[in-house]
């Protein structure tokens, strides 16, 4: 009984062993790969950025005065209604977090 708990032992380490191996070379470029993604996606806005943003906008606006908007392709039309959805679903999140509560929140 003795030797079987040992044998159970130690192959249970190698298994472990060999995972955490497994699990290093497998993570580590991709760890490397988020974190140069994270250094420029994840930044805050410069100062330097916000007359671009104000054009945006006011490119947006123009397009809802004049109805250019219709010209869309039916590609451009759905990512712009799913970043739309996915900005009112944050709204929704923040609300909910807010309020500390789910129940009794009439979405």
């Amino acid at each position: 009984m003795a030797l079987f708990v040992h044998n159970l032992a130690e192959k249970a380490l190698a298994l472990v062993n060999s995972a955490v191996t497994y699990s290093v070379t497998y993570l580590k470029p991709r760890l490397a790969t988020f974190w140069n993604y994270a250094k420029v996606k994840l930044v805050p806005p410069i100062p330097a950025k916000i007359p671009t943003t104000i054009q945006s906008l006011k490119k947006i606006v123009n397009s809802a005065q004049t109805g250019s908007f219709k010209q869309l392709t039916v590609k451009e039309a759905l990512l712009n209604g799913l970043v739309a959805a996915e900005v009112w679903m944050w709204f929704y999140v923040g609300e909910i977090i807010g309020k500390r509560s789910i129940i009794n929140y009439h979405v």
